[in-house]
């Protein structure tokens, strides 16, 4: 018996992504004569390697699941993803048997030695593929930090001493949780510089639903100039980063004022859940922080992850079949 998943809704799909910790998933066509041809080597392939939970072999029918299929831009059938944690990570397009078994035999053995040495506690500090995240998940949404445009990151006020943009969306644990002031000396965070403000503008590659915002702070304790954040505003969709007195003077789409229950003593992190319905499609955020827990001079973030759904960026243009029908 095949045990290949055939997606049926939207909403399966996001909770096959929730639920495996890896997905690979076959976008075709009936009318594609390429991915007729690869049908039997996938279910080869799922009926060798799934495992519940861990591995999750799924098919999607373009032609009737045209909301998933444009959420992902597919345009090419067949086109074969692979997701981590309910993260993309590889896209195989056409009907390539060597390519899609090299993938997704690297990761299955990847999946065996990750749960082999997985600890059985539920703590959400850390995940099987190595990306660190500071809290569990929402049930049906994912993290989507991955689809964050890095080169497009633009922070403000940010002391060079320290980490830079990127630094925050570091994929490890934070060298802080669980160090001791050794792990400190790679200063993988960042703190504000002149004062206590900081803006953070980040855009995405796609658009994204975002319906979370984790922020992890470790303010050393025997350093009280430097605070967690306290007071931020966010400001949806903007085209470049803002300047302090600029943000000052216009509505925020939400503004957040975090308190001490609101972090996570374990894992550092603070849990800021959006109003969904205002960010829906959502192309860019920045994240001012007005203000700091204290009486200090300096903030300090360590990490930022941000939870939804990919968002329908793109409108599908016309499918094409990829193989050797097209001579390729």
């Amino acid at each position: 018996m095949s045990k290949i998943v055939h997606v049926e809704s939207p909403q399966q799909f996001t909770s096959l992504l929730s639920s495996s910790r890896i997905v690979v998933t076959d976008f075709y066509a009936d009318w594609c004569g390429p991915c007729k041809a690869i049908a039997p080597f996938y279910e080869q392939l799922s009926n060798q390697l799934s495992r519940p939970g861990q591995i999750t072999f799924t098919k999607v029918n373009t032609d009737t699941q045209k909301q998933i299929a444009q959420s992902y831009n597919i345009t090419a059938m067949p086109t074969f993803m692979i997701f981590k944690n309910g993260r993309e990570t590889q896209r195989i397009r056409g009907a390539d048997p060597k390519a899609l078994d090299s993938a997704v035999k690297s990761l299955a053995a990847e999946a065996a030695a990750s749960s082999s040495s997985d600890a059985s506690s539920s703590d959400a500090s850390s995940s099987s593929s190595g990306t660190w995240i500071g809290a569990a998940l929402p049930r049906n949404y994912t993290d989507v930090t991955s689809n964050v445009d890095v080169l497009g990151l633009d922070f403000l006020n940010v002391d060079s001493a320290f980490g830079n943009a990127r630094t925050v969306f570091d994929t490890a644990a934070p060298s802080s949780l669980g160090k001791s002031k050794e792990g400190e000396s790679k200063k993988d965070w960042i703190e504000s510089d002149t004062d206590e403000q900081l803006m953070m503008y980040i855009p995405f590659q796609a658009s994204v639903k975002l319906h979370t915002l984790q922020i992890t702070s470790f303010p050393p304790e025997d350093d009280e100039d430097v605070m967690r954040p306290k007071t931020l505003h966010l400001y949806t969709n903007r085209s470049n980063v803002l300047g302090f007195d600029e943000a000052e003077s216009i509505p925020a789409t939400q503004s957040v004022t975090l308190e001490e229950k609101d972090w996570d003593p374990k894992t550092g992190t603070a849990k800021i859940e959006l109003r969904f319905v205002k960010f829906q499609n959502i192309t860019s955020v920045v994240v001012f922080v007005e203000s700091g827990d204290g009486e200090g001079e300096k903030t300090r973030i360590d990490r930022l992850r941000l939870v939804g759904e990919t968002g329908e960026s793109r409108k599908m243009g016309k499918l094409e079949k990829i193989g050797d029908e097209q001579g390729e």
